[in-house]
């Protein structure tokens, strides 16, 4: 029985092509359940598939980010100047200061692609508590699942250990340097209100936004894509 309730969940996680199948599927797994092959698997080896199958996730949307222009030349996790800081922006390219701002928003994505790999451990760790519970709500949830689970279970621990490291990161790429710059021309003008945005905390929750979105895509390919799968048991429980 526990077979036939696991081929159900995997057959869930990876999208069968059409409920015909599907049924098809299930028909001819029911039929054989009740024989022991060499094929099957059991629960532990169905829990070891899908930590196996985020960690390798996490680790290839990890190292995508943590190279140059990882999250520059991505438009969907670009780090821009903060919403309160677009009069600034607009005002400064008005008066031909394009590069400053554009070197401080670059700065800002080199620092979030310099601290990426921060991430990893807290990463790994939450995957390692799954339970079986969290195990069956993720195969059983939507295409995201398990990023919202990481995201839901990790988010205040990467901010505490993110921070640090982004700090450490905007001082090496010169991000204070350029920010400082923008922000000091900008409050030097008459007539304006005095804006200066938190640096370290823009840039950590915008890089942590990242993550989450990077991990998205990498959760979504494991469960459409069956050349995703790149370890012999997940070839086994997945296939």
């Amino acid at each position: 029985m526990k077979k036939i309730v696991y081929i159900l969940v995997i057959s869930i996680l990876i999208g069968l092509p059409a409920k015909a199948q599907f049924l098809k599927d299930l028909k001819k797994a029911a039929s054989n359940a009740i024989e022991e092959t060499s094929t099957g698997f059991t629960e532990e080896e169905a829990g070891k598939a899908l930590k196996d199958a985020l960690t390798i996730g996490i680790e290839k949307g990890v190292s995508r980010l943590s190279k140059p222009d990882g999250y520059f030349k991505d438009l969907q996790i670009k780090i821009p100047m903060p919403k309160e800081a677009k009069t600034v922006e607009d005002k400064l390219r008005m008066l031909g200061q394009d590069k400053a701002v554009d070197d401080a928003i670059k700065s800002m994505n080199r620092a979030a692609e310099d601290a990426a790999n921060g991430a990893k451990d807290v990463f790994i760790a939450a995957i390692k508590g799954l339970t079986l519970r969290d195990v069956m709500n993720i195969v059983n949830g939507e295409n995201d699942a398990a990023t919202r689970y990481l995201e839901n279970n990790t988010r205040t621990l990467l901010v505490e250990k993110f921070k640090p490291i982004i700090k450490v990161s905007l001082e090496k790429v010169d991000a204070t340097k350029y920010w400082n710059a923008v922000f000091s021309s900008y409050n030097k003008l008459p007539f304006v209100k005095k804006v200066n945005p938190d640096l370290e905390d823009y840039v950590t929750n915008k890089a942590i936004d990242g993550l989450f979105v990077q991990i998205a895509k990498e959760e979504l390919e494991i469960r459409k894509n069956p050349g995703a799968r790149v370890t012999d048991l997940l070839k086994k429980v997945f296939g």
